[in-house]
């Protein structure tokens, strides 16, 4: 009897364990004249918004949680084909039937079914505006004349939720596709060596296209109080730090 006990009261901690793997994620809510969008910082690259009814997901990766315990997707955005950006266990545990899932030519290759945007592309999904920003290295190679991310290849997105307009920039330095958008209410801008950008790649970009929110994120281990130091006398720009590794 006490045997069937100790068994029911670990299989208790274990549901609580997970229950509270699955809500440990920072949240923010960003007002919109469509209604409250949600965004979930599920870390690295990876985001979830949650917009009316709909869930999106930006580049699911399984190392990050459970992705079969979390909410189905509406839609999947996959910046590009590099394996912590295109996951197919995680993609499969939340795609349906009636997931929409927007990607690269690369991605293409992979998953089947998608909806292609090649860098310039302009495309309603389902209630949303998506628009695919060019994501590339211009300074940053692999080797001597190869960069990380080649032009042509990944994108970034801007998404339209309502009458607020968020970029999730993907893998990439600080562009001059970059750095000529306007109007965004809320960016998001890797910043991990030697794969993306410096702190000062960042702040650069910032001050050009001039984001209401910035948020780092994919920022592995580089110090994000540089950002805030660079950023402080940004007119119009807040710097938000979360937990996007």
């Amino acid at each position: 009897m006490k045997k069937l006990f100790l068994l029911f009261n670990f299989f208790v901690l274990m549901f609580v364990a997970v229950a509270a793997a699955q809500t440990a994620f920072e949240k923010d809510v960003i007002e919109t004249d469509s209604g409250n969008l949600e965004i979930t910082f599920l870390g690295h690259g990876t985001l979830m918004f949650t917009f009316g009814d709909k869930v999106i997901y930006v580049d699911p990766w399984s190392r990050l949680t459970d992705y079969s315990k979390m909410p189905k997707a509406d839609i999947i955005l996959l910046t590009h084909h590099h394996g912590d950006h295109l996951d197919l266990k995680a993609i499969e545990q939340i795609r349906t039937d009636k997931t929409q899932v927007v990607l690269t030519e690369k991605c293409a290759d992979r998953v089947k079914g998608g909806l292609l945007l090649r860098n310039g592309d302009v495309k309603g999904v389902g209630d949303l505006k998506i628009e695919a920003v060019p994501a590339y290295n211009m300074v940053h190679m692999r080797s001597k004349g190869v960069p990380f991310h080649p032009k042509g290849i990944g994108n970034g997105y801007v998404i339209t939720f309502g009458d607020k307009r968020v970029y999730v920039a993907g893998d990439t330095e600080n562009t001059p596709e970059m750095k000529k958008l306007r109007n965004i209410d809320i960016a998001f801008l890797p910043m991990n060596l030697p794969y993306t950008m410096t702190p000062e790649m960042v702040a650069d970009a910032a001050k050009a296209f001039k984001p209401k929110i910035l948020y780092p994120y994919h920022y592995g281990g580089t110090d994000t109080s540089e950002i805030v130091e660079l950023l402080k006398d940004a007119r119009g720009t807040e710097v938000r730090i979360r937990k996007m590794k």
